[in-house]
């Protein structure tokens, strides 16, 4: 019962993980800031968040959601409308560059750590954006115990990615 929790959460999570990961891999390019200054003279987002990065890493995380639902049925595991293939990627994206503002907004420079903001923004991004284009799925598939669980265990599984971005030289810091 419990590692069933467990596995369905993280299976319903896994469209909303993958898009960070994907963006340090894919990204580059243009700054969805352009290079501008918000009204306290401080970057907007900072060179860190490209439209390569945000787009290619929501792309990377709708197409893993497609992978999902070839194996939900054998694996008894739900099944990703596509409406929700397009929000959990993209609210994760979005939630991980209004993080960014704020950090800039409170003076920590990019890849300085902003804990717990760091590792559920892209989480509560993609709820945010799941409750609001497909709630009927939404609602009945991140119940309450699927959310808790994802709570705690968030953390520790964005920890564990980090470290392996930074040892395989994608990141300039573990956290």
């Amino acid at each position: 019962m419990v590692l069933d929790l467990l596995l369905r959460s993280l299976w319903l999570a896994l469209p909303a993980y993958l898009p960070n990961s994907a963006a340090v891999l894919v990204g580059g390019g243009t700054p969805i800031d352009f290079g501008r200054k918000w009204r306290d003279g401080k970057r907007i987002t900072g060179d860190g968040k490209t439209f390569r990065g945000f787009f290619g890493g929501a792309a990377c995380g709708g197409a893993l959601g497609l992978l999902l639902n070839l194996l939900a049925p054998r694996w008894g595991f739900p099944v990703f409308p596509w409406e929700a293939l397009v929000a959990l990627p993209l609210g994760a994206m979005a939630g991980d560059l209004v993080k960014s503002f704020f950090k800039r907004r409170v003076g920590v420079d990019r890849g300085g750590p902003l804990p717990l903001a760091d590792q559920l923004d892209f989480l509560l991004g993609s709820w945010l954006f799941g409750a609001l284009l497909v709630p009927g799925w939404f609602w009945a598939s991140f119940t309450p115990p699927v959310m808790a669980v994802l709570l705690v265990v968030t953390p520790g599984v964005h920890l564990g990615v980090n470290i392996i971005g930074y040892k395989m030289g994608k990141k300039d810091v573990w956290w």
